[in-house]
């Protein structure tokens, strides 16, 4: 069982890459209580992913953070033979941001979370896409209609928030600065190390775009990379 939600709590899709960590972190520090989910949709970086957010949160532990929600959402049915399931063919540093393109996964990450927010009483839950994000499904009219998709029919109505909606990468990282963003993850091809421990791949797309994010805003990069320690 839940424990009920404090008054006035916003849910967060928690993925544990740079952007929905530091909006987990500045939402805290707006004075709000953050209920983080993590859907697991069985994609090859899912354990890396995982474990990156539990420590991020658990290095930020607050009395207005909430525990940790996970949800299933296995996708090997409709991800039948992608390479977010295979492994295979993972773009790489050197492709463009609509390489790693999921299909519809803004869609089924939120409808799973929003449902959750309907039945325990939680009014908002808020994404981390950015301004500059390239992506149909990121934008200002996919949250609003599917917001209102969502709430017909439900006695319990949940707003679909974007609060980095309007910002950049540089202005993100900024917010976060603050923040031990060397525990969020966000390699699309993990690699194993010593103990156990999941390190960046450093040359996957997402990792070119980590390493870009925290040179843009001129922050040390904390993160270890399996490429730099051969």
């Amino acid at each position: 069982m839940h424990s009920p939600p404090l008054p006035g709590t916003i849910g967060v899709l928690a993925s544990g890459g740079l952007d929905s960590c530091i909006l987990v972190g500045h939402l805290l520090e707006q004075g709000r209580s953050v209920q983080p989910f993590y859907v697991r949709t069985g994609v090859v970086w899912q354990a890396a992913e995982e474990s990156g957010i539990r420590r991020f949160l658990a290095a930020i532990a607050a009395e207005k953070l909430a525990p940790l929600v996970t949800l299933e959402l296995p996708l090997a049915d409709v991800y039948e033979g992608h390479w977010s399931l295979t492994g295979a063919d993972t773009p790489g540093a050197d492709t463009p941001d609509e390489a790693v393109y999921l299909p519809g996964r803004n869609a089924l990450l939120l409808v799973k979370a929003a449902v959750w927010c309907q039945r325990y009483g939680i009014g908002e839950l808020a994404m981390a896409p950015l301004g500059s994000s390239p992506f149909d499904d990121a934008s200002e009219a996919f949250f609003r209609e599917f917001s209102s998709a969502l709430n017909r029919g439900s006695p319990s109505r949940v707003s679909l928030l974007r609060p980095f909606g309007e910002l950049h990468k540089r202005q993100v990282m900024h917010l976060g600065r603050e923040l031990p963003l060397e525990l969020s993850f966000s390699c699309i091809a993990p690699v194993r190390g010593r103990g156990d421990i999941d390190l960046h791949c450093g040359t996957c797309n997402k990792c070119a775009e980590r390493r870009a994010a925290f040179r843009a805003a001129e922050l040390e990069d904390r993160t270890l990379y399996a490429d730099a320690m051969r």
